[in-house]
């Protein structure tokens, strides 16, 4: 026979040997735990509606990286009109390590090389103003690039341009009409041309 047992009354009703057990004084000592879990339930969800409401903003330098083509390029510049012709076109590329690299071609037929034999090109080497011809509107540097969000510039690093006079740093002003387009705006010689190229990200 069990203590519990022995301790029943007539009708069946448990009787205890001391005070019954204070229902009040256990609820008390679960108090903390409960408020803490709710606590807690609350703040995940707190968070939750921030991270749905406030996405993380990207920023402009992982924005740049890519590949990009160029679809236009505004000059109020008659002879840069001229050699790069109406409907140029070109590739840009920024990577994740902080390099870039750009080419663009004219819209314009250009003077095919018509001066003797040379093991340096494939085929007859360049005549005097075939060369000028060649290069004139044609653009072509790499290097490495830094991005000022501020200021919402691009500076290109050039430490290699078919032109060679054209190194060190050339700063172009940056904006994003959408996510897959990027407008440039040299800001070197505004004084003398407006130039503005626009280009889209290839996928």
């Amino acid at each position: 026979m069990t203590v519990e047992s022995s301790l029943r009354g007539h009708h069946g009703q448990t009787m205890y040997a001391g005070a019954p057990p204070k229902t009040g004084a256990r609820m008390t000592r679960f108090r903390p735990l409960v408020v803490s879990c709710c606590a807690c339930a609350l703040a995940a969800v707190a968070v939750a509606r921030t991270d749905t409401q406030a996405p993380a903003r990207t920023s402009a330098a992982s924005s740049l990286i890519g590949t990009w083509a160029l679809v236009s390029y505004e000059s109020n510049d008659t002879e840069s009109q001229r050699y790069r012709g109406p409907k140029p076109i070109g590739l840009l590329y920024y990577d994740r390590t902080g390099h870039m690299a750009v080419q663009i071609l004219p819209d314009r037929q250009r003077r095919r090389f018509t001066g003797p034999q040379a093991g340096v090109f494939t085929g007859p080497q360049p005549t005097p103003d075939e060369a000028l011809d060649a290069l004139s509107g044609y653009a072509a540097y790499f290097g490495t690039y830094s991005v000022d969000e501020r200021a919402q510039t691009v500076t290109h690093k050039r430490v290699g341009n078919i032109n060679p006079g054209g190194l060190g740093d050339f700063v172009r002003r940056y904006e994003f009409p959408t996510v897959d387009r990027l407008v440039l705006v040299p800001q070197e010689r505004t004084d003398l041309r407006a130039v503005r190229l626009t280009w889209e990200r290839l996928k």
